[in-house]
């Protein structure tokens, strides 16, 4: 590691200790008992938070293969992605180049798609600058397959794509493969398409990041995809972008725990805390991301209602939803994936104020649905209509709320009913609630304006009649590390959590764990306060007594398990742990 990388490092972590110290600084705080971002250039808390406050914006994979559309000799190619067509079906590699030929998409109109990606709600677009055909949609002076110097339409696609969103005032990202089907001595297609990246192929990469990086504007994000480069390549790439760039957001597909926000495998979404920034890739059929000809494409409103219901699902989780379209070979957007936009949007229209720049909810789950947290609301999501019409939320008798309503319609209102912990809302004393097909029915959002603080008690887990725990690690929350070595490499665990409802000052705790072939360093958290542990490798237990501190968590005793702080992204917890005990301390 440079001398300079070590002062930016150390940089960061005085910076989590000293707020005077983080003010003047520009690293990012994170607290310790969460993974800190790799050392060097990046995004500030600032971008991060607009990044994270934007929730929905449009995917566009575009190419050769839109020219194509699934088909090839008359057939249908179905074994993969249509994008991935020059794999699947497969197609020599001079007869694939010749669609190059015919790349004249004149019915592509940049302002039209980003006048559409407005009206779908949508704050930000990204396209398909290369895919993992090699074909370029912008010009690059390391070859000339891309669509201005290569093709009959001699026009650079992402630069007019993104001086079309600043006209528009929607942020611009791109998306860029690291592996490349047409660079000499480069990839062919293998399953997964987990490629090693050779060294004259990671040159070729970083030379069209810096083009990309240089020629087109700000560049809100970068959508690494694919490949299996190695740690140091993974921090080749990312470095090479934020060197010109450092308020881009670099996509966890670069891969090695290098970028600024996770990604979830397509049309997935996680079922696990997370803590670093996140989106989840969506496309309208799980077939494909490329334009297919014969796709089936029925049921405009369930597929509309699908797409609302994914959208508010990963945003009350805390992530950005990227949903694609895949235009036709001459430019122009699917008719039927314009109309499912438009549906999103007209639903956004009336409920956007519970989407944007909101927080994840704080409930384990909702019997009703969903719910976010806004500046000075919280906002509950109606997927299904409780039989007894009442939508139940646990947790809230310490909050103060205003009188409910439906969001836009804000003159009808019923006073939010306390239940003991919990408190309830009448859905049939407020206007316009019922819960259809049409988009303006369907998934209403009941506001529940704060008078104060929002306070929630957790689900705990009771103590023993002798005030004692005995914990699993089941009954944990899991956090995971994502987009590791590859897109096949599993996620792994960071951190357990456990929420008591501990009533005790002070407790021994004993960890019980699988001893390994060497000492183990770890953190043991208890509502906030650290205690590092040093465990022997010859033994399979180790105690220390612990307190509790309510003025930090008032509710429930917080106690989590991480690697020794402070640790990166990536770091795994060290231990496989077996149980906890705690029992008051006599």
């Amino acid at each position: 590691m440079s001398h300079k990388r070590i002062a930016l490092w150390l940089m960061a972590s005085i910076a989590c200790c000293s707020p005077s110290l983080f003010a003047a600084s520009l690293a990012i705080h994170r607290p310790l008992d969460q993974p800190q971002p790799p050392p060097g250039a990046g995004p500030s808390a600032q971008t991060i938070k607009a990044w994270q406050d934007r929730k929905f914006g449009m995917f566009i994979h575009f190419g050769l293969y839109s020219i194509a559309g699934g088909m090839w000799h008359g057939k249908r190619v179905d074994n993969g992605y249509s994008e991935q067509i020059l794999a699947n079906a497969p197609i020599p590699a001079q007869a694939y180049e010749a669609l190059a030929q015919q790349f004249d998409p004149e019915q592509f109109d940049p302002d039209a798609i980003v006048a559409l990606a407005k009206a779908a709600g949508m704050k930000f677009i990204v396209i398909t600058a290369k895919h993992h055909d090699g074909f370029n949609l912008f010009q690059t002076a390391q070859t000339s397959y891309n669509s201005a110097d290569g093709t009959p339409y001699h026009r650079d696609v992402v630069k007019e794509l993104a001086e079309a969103c600043a006209r528009g005032g929607l942020k611009f990202g791109v998306y860029y493969s690291t592996i490349d089907w047409h660079h000499p001595g480069g990839n062919t297609y293998i399953e997964g398409n987990s490629n090693p990246i050779t060294p004259g192929q990671e040159a070729f990469n970083v030379a069209q990041l810096k083009e990309l990086l240089s020629h087109y504007g700000p560049i809100a994000e970068i959508w690494f995809d694919m490949g299996k480069p190695t740690p140091a390549q993974s921090a080749h790439f990312a470095r090479t972008v934020h060197a010109l760039q450092p308020q881009t957001m670099i996509s966890g597909r670069v891969w090695n725990h290098y970028g600024d926000f996770a990604v979830m495998g397509d049309n997935a979404e996680p079922d696990v805390g997370m803590e670093l920034p996140w989106q989840s890739p969506a496309s309208m059929f799980p077939e494909t991301w490329g334009y297919r000809s014969w796709q089936e494409r029925k049921d405009l409103p369930g597929k509309i209602r699908e797409n609302i219901t994914r959208l508010v699902r990963v945003v009350s989780q805390g992530g950005n939803y990227i949903l694609n379209i895949g235009p036709e070979g001459d430019g122009s957007v699917v008719p039927y994936e314009a109309q499912v936009l438009r549906g999103i949007g007209e639903w956004l229209k009336r409920n956007g104020e519970a989407i944007y720049g909101t927080r994840k909810q704080p409930f384990a789950a909702l019997d009703f649905g969903y719910a976010t947290v806004g500046a000075h609301a919280l906002y509950l999501f109606v997927a299904k209509l409780p039989p007894d019409h009442l939508l139940h939320v646990p947790g809230l008798a310490d909050t103060a709320f205003g009188a409910a309503y439906r969001l836009g319609s804000p003159g009808s209102t019923v006073q939010v009913q306390r239940n003991g912990h919990d408190i309830s809302i009448a859905l049939d004393r407020l206007a316009n609630q019922p819960i259809g097909n049409d988009v303006d029915a369907f998934m209403p959002v009941i506001v529940l304006p704060l008078k104060g603080p929002l306070r929630v008690r957790p689900n705990m887990i009771a103590a023993g009649a002798d005030g004692s725990f005995h914990l699993q690690p089941a009954q944990a929350e899991h956090y995971l590390n994502y987009n590791g070595e590859g897109y096949e490499a599993p996620a792994t665990l960071y951190k357990l959590s456990w929420r008591l409802d501990a009533q005790a000052a002070s407790y021994t705790l004993t960890l019980h764990y699988l001893p390994g072939s060497e000492r183990m360093q770890m953190d043991l958290w208890v509502d906030g306060q650290r205690y590092p542990l040093d465990l022997a490798a010859a033994t399979a237990s180790q105690a220390v007594r612990i307190r509790r501190i309510r003025t930090n968590h008032p509710y429930a005793m917080q106690v989590e398990l991480t690697p020794l702080a402070p640790f990166q992204q990536g770091a795994a917890l060290p231990v496989q742990l077996q149980s906890l005990e705690l029992s008051p301390y006599q």
